[in-house]
């Protein structure tokens, strides 16, 4: 039983002290006992699930350690530069921009944004509806795998044709070096990354939904990411031009530097 109280239909004073009340049926109103809905305990459901993640990737870098050797050669020589000289894998999307842009750009301004916008999708997305759920929205799904596909085509196109037309250096003497080198090159790169938000943004019906916009501009940042990787680490070879893996000249082998 609840008891619900209703306003008496009598002028408010602060000489009545008086009020209608009823009992009612009704579910108990109290949330003692009551967690919040679609939760799990931090442990052990998710403790135990942590653990077995991290006996996995133990496992399976004591694996990688035993079957494949590291890449030590011997001490550096200053007069001899190892050709091609790769970063690691993991910044082999960055060094790859550095060929098609002014080291600044490629180096500071692009990585400042993309972790900046990564800092920024709590505070721009508010929406609680669905949020902590895989293409919680309807169109999400559709969004990411078109995003996905958009960037795996447009930046290998990117890479193949900025390496046979490189923009910054047909322009190097028409334009000055400031624009030519890092303007030019970084505006190309906005509007390729900038399109998948803007087709989402003029498919949108109604109120503009940030969370579609916010995928879209993920799911581009992330494919692109992977894109440039595999492009510096498995496509670039002595002079760090690129050939194909299997067709590397002077014996090169891109797996060596795993």
């Amino acid at each position: 039983m609840a008891i619900e109280t209703k306003q008496a239909p009598f002028e408010k004073t602060s000489t009545k002290t008086y009020s209608l009340v009823e009992i009612v049926r009704g579910a108990p109103t109290t949330m003692a006992d009551k967690g919040p809905d679609h939760t799990v305990f931090a442990f052990p459901v998710v403790a135990v699930l942590e653990l077995l993640i991290a006996l996995g990737m133990s496992v399976l870098l004591l694996a990688i350690a035993l079957l494949k050797n590291a890449p030590l050669e011997e001490l550096a020589n200053p007069l001899v530069t190892t050709d091609p000289a790769k970063a690691p894998w993991y910044f082999m999307g960055l060094q790859e921009l550095l060929e098609h842009m002014h080291p600044t750009v490629a180096g500071v301004l692009i990585p400042s944004i993309a972790v900046l916008f990564l800092i920024a999708i709590p505070y721009l997305d508010r929406n609680r509806a669905g949020a902590g759920t895989w293409f919680g929205a309807v169109r999400e799904k559709r969004i990411v795998m078109f995003t996905a596909l958009y960037a795996l085509v447009i930046m290998t196109v990117y890479v193949l044709v900025d390496n046979a037309f490189p923009v910054r250096e047909l322009l190097r003497d028409v334009l000055p070096a400031l624009v030519a080198q890092a303007v030019v090159p970084a505006l190309i790169m906005a509007i390729i990354a900038s399109i998948p938000a803007l087709v989402v943004w003029r498919t949108q019906k109604g109120s503009v939904d940030a969370r579609e916009i916010l995928v879209a501009l993920f799911t581009m940042l992330f494919v692109s990411a992977i894109v440039l990787t595999v492009a510096g680490f498995l496509f670039r070879g002595p002079g760090f031009k690129l050939y194909l893996p299997w067709d590397m000249p002077n014996g090169y082998n891109p797996l060596n530097n795993f």
